[in-house]
């Protein structure tokens, strides 16, 4: 759906701030009684830990570092 192995998402915080998002917008649409929209945010939200998970975040890294 997404490819999210792009330099934009190497600094660690940049992924969560993802994850957080997704899982809280699914929590506020379950709150508020909206059952399919939180699925399909959790859903969105699972599929970015899949992504994330597999990509080599070594090959972003400087060398000069």
């Amino acid at each position: 759906m997404f490819d999210l192995d792009h330099p934009f998402f190497r600094p660690a915080w940049r992924r969560v701030a993802v994850l957080a998002l997704c899982f809280g917008w699914a929590a506020w649409e379950l709150a508020s009684g909206a059952v399919f929209w939180a699925i399909v945010f959790a859903a969105l939200g699972g599929v970015a830990i899949w992504q994330f998970h597999g990509v080599d975040w070594s090959k972003y890294d400087d060398p000069g570092e």
